[in-house]
């Protein structure tokens, strides 16, 4: 009888309950960018964006596509997820008002500088981090646009000035935005432990 009772006294706490909405979003996310990345290694390959034909490319192992055609045509599906997710995502945080808790504030900006609560610091770097990645998302979707539809979004690509500054931008999102992912990864759990990543995939 006391033994049973301290296996219930010893069984850990339940973790937080995530909302479904959020689970589809982070799933769909995930999924798209490790598509993206893989097919634009492999539009990368056939075309370098730094050094020209003969520059270093990336191993076989991580591309995706078998070729250039292949590499767009997986590419730019999973760019219209991503961005669609993303837009609607968006659409459901401004109508619920959750960006009041998702992004930074004057208050978490103080605390940066002067707070000494430990965990209101993480808290604060998270809304940050994941304030700032929202104009390097729009950079990477619009200049992502601007290459697959040089002619009919001509105003967007003449925003880059040239078509070489337009691939290094895009390409250069990229790592920021593996960056922020882990970054994001190492926050959650600093603020929540492995609970709460995991209450995000089950």
């Amino acid at each position: 009888m006391a033994s049973s009772k301290a296996g219930k006294r010893s069984k850990p706490p339940a973790g937080p309950k995530q909302q479904l909405s959020a689970k589809i979003f982070h799933g769909i996310n995930i999924i798209s960018l490790i598509v993206m990345i893989g097919s634009g290694l492999q539009i990368y390959n056939a075309n370098p964006v730094f050094g020209g034909r003969g520059a270093w490319t990336f191993p076989r192992t991580f591309l995706l596509g078998g070729w250039l055609g292949g590499g767009r045509n997986w590419h730019f599906a999973a760019m219209w997820l991503f961005a669609l997710n993303l837009l609607a995502y968006g659409a459901y945080i401004f109508f619920t008002k959750r960006w009041e808790k998702r992004f930074v504030s004057q208050g978490d900006l103080q605390v940066l500088q002067k707070g000494q609560n430990p965990k209101r610091k993480n808290y604060a770097w998270h809304r940050l981090i994941y304030t700032g990645i929202v104009p390097v998302l729009i950079l990477a979707i619009a200049s992502g646009l601007a290459m697959y539809k040089p002619a009919q979004l001509h105003w967007l690509s003449g925003l880059f000035g040239n078509w070489q500054i337009l691939r290094v931008v895009h390409f250069v999102s990229v790592p920021i935005i593996v960056v922020f992912v882990i970054a994001h990864f190492l926050l959650s759990q600093k603020v929540g432990g492995y609970r709460l990543i995991k209450s995000m995939f089950t």
